[in-house]
């Protein structure tokens, strides 16, 4: 994390790795090609993150796993959770089924780590235990540290391989049946909601004895090389950027190879100069920011410059356990008003007809408009309910815009409810259909019913 660059970086222990010839691979850790098989060629589909499924013996489920394809939000969180979100619950509606949620920070910060290191020493606390035969990761490229590379991960120490920020798709969902094969059945997977949503509904498919699954809440996904043309748009330098990162403070830090920190504000990026699709409608229309269906979610977004824990299931509050003599806790902050940033945001999105929302805004301002955000915007929590809802409402107008037979089956009924406020209703034609009367439970109630 960032207030932890100075700390110095955590000290070799009883699971650092024995020393090997310089060059040699790390056995701890496998990706396709280098101590697994090379995965077949994506299936060419619309709408499609390159999860692993199609490039899996599975191929043929891609239509029944798929996020984008047919989701199944509330039939999935009854599997994982026991039960779907509940807008009567604190929250439930914009995070998911939770137990709790914590801020918190790694002590001493792992080096390496886009923030503090939580999501990596969940993996190698698995492993160090016995608890997992391996973790399910994404890994950098060796000639290239932004682009993603699924990673099967056996040995505690090659966890840290797994830390940083990569920008692109990695097909993780393959591994868990490259795993299985090799003979683990005890898995911990960390993923994207796209990745995880797949792998829920399939993992009874797998055998497994054991899955932990470490979510992290993923927005605005681009492939590696628009990534590199976005660098190129945002410093004279962009082969020595080294970290980067969206801050909760509506700024984004920049790291460089010689030790340069930049702090640049949201409104000097170039938005504006970038093509109207460097998003693809997949990241446009994703209607699970916090990753539901995961045991626990780590991010950032509700952590006001710590970590965001969302604790969700018993499993999830078991890997927390993991690390409760390394993590520093503070209370969650909560406050601000939500409402004016996210209708000012459908309101360019309308103005967008699709594409990027945000417009230029005069140089001489944006120190002035940017201060006025970080100073007076909506702060932890709400700063959270702030993101969800304006992806949310985003994923609604692009697919209106772009995919408008889409809408029936993409956009799930809690999405209808948080966009009722901005003016977003659902017409009868973007309405699943309501259940049947002879097989809806008691007390059942429709999409309209439930939004109005």
């Amino acid at each position: 994390m960032i207030m932890f660059r100075d700390d110095p970086p955590t000290q070799p222990g009883p699971l650092a790795p024995a020393p090997r010839a310089p060059g040699a691979p790390d056995p701890g850790l496998r990706v396709p090609g280098r101590g697994l098989p090379i995965l077949p060629e994506a299936a060419s589909r619309d709408l499609c993150t390159d999860c692993g499924v199609s490039r899996s013996s599975m191929a043929d489920a891609c239509g029944k796993a798929c996020q984008f394809i047919h989701p199944r939000y509330d039939a999935l969180e009854t599997q994982v959770h026991g039960r779907a979100r509940d807008a009567a619950r604190t929250d439930e509606l914009h995070f998911g089924v939770h137990r709790a949620m914590h801020r918190a920070r790694l002590a001493p910060a792992a080096d390496g780590a886009q923030w503090t290191g939580i999501t990596s020493a969940l993996g190698a606390e698995l492993l160090s235990r016995g608890l997992v035969d391996a973790v399910i990761a994404t890994t950098h490229a060796p000639d290239d540290r932004w682009r993603p590379v699924p990673a099967l991960v056996t040995e505690a120490h090659a966890m840290a391989a797994v830390r940083g920020m990569k920008m692109g798709y990695a097909p993780l969902v393959a591994l868990v049946e490259q795993a299985v094969a090799l003979g683990y059945r005890r898995l911990a997977f960390i993923g994207v909601a796209c990745q995880v949503h797949a792998l829920r509904a399939l993992e009874s498919r797998f055998g497994l004895e054991a899955l932990y699954v470490i979510g992290t809440p993923c927005s605005d996904n681009t492939t590696t090389e628009r990534f590199h043309q976005f660098l190129a748009l945002l410093v004279d330098r962009p082969d020595e950027v080294t970290y980067l990162e969206f801050l909760a403070n509506m700024t984004v830090e920049l790291r460089f190879r010689d030790g340069h920190v930049e702090h640049r504000p949201f409104l000097t990026l170039p938005i504006s100069r970038l093509p109207r699709d460097f998003f693809p409608l997949t990241c446009r229309s994703c209607f699970d920011y916090t990753n539901a269906l995961a045991d626990i979610t780590v991010g950032y977004m509700g952590g006001s410059g710590d970590q965001w824990l969302i604790e969700r299931t018993a499993r999830g509050s078991e890997l927390l356990a993991l690390l409760t003599d390394r993590l520093v806790t503070t209370p969650l902050e909560d406050r601000g008003d939500r409402r004016g940033p996210v209708q000012g945001f459908v309101k360019q999105l309308e103005r967008s007809n699709g594409g990027l929302p945000l417009r230029r805004t005069p140089r001489a301002l944006r120190p002035l408009v940017n201060w006025m955000m970080a100073r007076f915007g909506p702060k932890g929590l709400e700063f959270a309910r702030t993101r969800v809802e304006m992806k949310l409402t985003e994923g609604i107008l692009n697919l209106r815009h772009e995919r408008p037979s889409r809408l029936r089956r993409m956009v799930p009924d809690f999405a209808w409810q948080l966009a009722a406020p901005y003016g977003l209703r659902p017409t009868v034609g973007e309405l699943p259909p309501a259940p049947r009367a002879d097989v809806a439970p008691p007390g059942s109630t429709t999409p309209l019913e439930r939004i109005a």
